[in-house]
């Protein structure tokens, strides 16, 4: 027979063994965007009308913030190293402009030109990364003069006009659809929508159901510490009722956009590779501490060198996406995008020191950004200083909540 913990009246028992100590594990600056993702919805809702959740306009936003959702991505990885990339909108044009020549005046096949526009983007990520890992140049100058760079690029390809139009393959992965694969099914007073994208959708709960199933039984495995089991079912349930609605509404309408999947699968496979990949704790490792990080081992510039790359690449993914939905490439294309996903990737918790952000924090902070756009548009805010205030408002308030946070946490040490 076990004997029961004596209490010795210097604390509380400890707990029996095996079992982790029941703790409300609520983290405000990881979960503050979330909550202020939650409270924009809805504010925007009420304003709107309830037309900010219609499943066109959900459609809509999607579809109009895709790229900047895309370039987040790759800035976010940028940030949380402790660098920063201010040429992405001349790459994005760039991009554009060479993809048009190939498909347009060159007659060729669009998954080359989509293969060579990538490896483009790859290209001008290495001549930047180099000058920033190598040769010890700021990312801020080396980014600044590739912003002028690209933008020069942009003009000797295009000159002062737009080529167009597209193919109808890449104008599909912009602004088309899935097609429906097993037709409708009726949801009562809402309608009909499409089975195939609901049964995507039950897919995809189910799977974030089973992995956060899976890190909760390792914790205790491991006897650390947990959420209780009311909490535990909170962050289930939510973000599912959250999914399912999204899918409901875009399977009400024209289905799941292409972009979405091509989103959903660069979400799934980056937020693995900074969760579990090597790669991905060395960028931690790198922003948070260069010093210890090199000391550990770290080839720091080679991390530097390949996230340089990597914005390559979805720069010029980005760019076809961008290109594809207008149908046109312009030598106009991407002014400001750098700035919106710079501003997603720190509304989305990004710190301005580096070694801390989240992929799908940056893609929070980039859908607050649209759902700002979008929703003011709704009300009748047409005029751009409006939107350019409340934008620049809500990346004040989410750089100063960063600033605050550390400072409170440096303060209770």
């Amino acid at each position: 027979m076990t004997a029961a913990p004596v209490q010795t009246g210097k604390g509380p028992a400890a707990p029996p063994a095996g079992r982790a100590p029941r703790k409300v594990n609520f983290d405000l600056k990881e979960s503050g965007i979330f909550i202020a993702f939650a409270i924009t919805i809805v504010v925007f809702t009420i304003l709107t009308e309830g037309v900010l959740l219609s499943p066109q306009n959900l459609s809509n936003i999607i579809v109009q913030q895709s790229y900047i959702l895309v370039l987040a991505i790759g800035m976010v990885l940028i940030i949380i190293a402790g660098h920063i990339d201010l040429s992405v909108g001349s790459v994005v044009a760039a991009a554009g402009a060479l993809a048009a020549v190939m498909m347009v005046d060159m007659n060729i096949p669009w998954p080359l030109a989509v293969l060579l526009t990538l490896v483009f983007g790859a290209v001008v990520g290495a001549w930047q990364g180099y000058w920033v890992a190598y040769f010890g140049i700021p990312a801020f100058i080396v980014t600044l003069a590739g912003m002028l760079l690209f933008r020069a690029v942009t003009y000797a390809i295009l000159g002062n006009q737009g080529i167009g139009p597209f193919p109808e393959a890449v104008r599909s992965l912009a602004n088309g659809f899935l097609p429906g694969f097993l037709g409708n099914v009726g949801l009562g007073s809402l309608g009909g929508a499409d089975l195939f994208s609901i049964i995507c959708g039950i897919v995809v709960v189910v799977a974030m159901a089973f992995v956060q199933y899976r890190t909760r039984a390792g914790r205790i495995r491991f006897k650390q510490a947990v959420d209780p089991m009311w909490l535990f079912l909170l962050k289930v349930v939510l973000p599912a009722v959250i999914v399912i609605f999204l899918v409901v509404q875009l399977a009400r309408f024209r289905n799941l956009p292409w972009v979405l999947v091509l989103l959903a699968v660069l979400v799934v496979g980056y937020t693995l590779v900074t969760n579990r990949a090597v790669f991905g704790r060395q960028i931690y490792a790198v922003g948070g501490n260069l010093q210890a990080a090199t000391l550990s081992g770290v080839k720091v510039k080679s991390v530097v060198f390949w996230l340089f790359v990597n914005m390559g690449v979805l720069s010029a993914l980005a760019g076809i996406i961008f290109a594809g939905r207008l149908n046109l490439a312009g030598p106009t294309a991407g002014n400001s995008f750098e700035l919106d996903a710079i501003a997603a990737a720190f509304i989305g918790g990004a710190a301005v020191q580096g070694g801390v952000g989240r992929v799908v924090g940056a893609i929070t902070g980039g859908l607050i950004m649209a759902v700002i756009n979008n929703g003011m548009g709704l009300m009748g805010a047409t005029k751009p200083q409006q939107v350019m205030l409340v934008k620049g408002l809500v990346l004040l308030a989410a750089v100063a909540f960063d600033v605050y946070s550390k400072r409170r946490a440096a303060g209770a040490k």
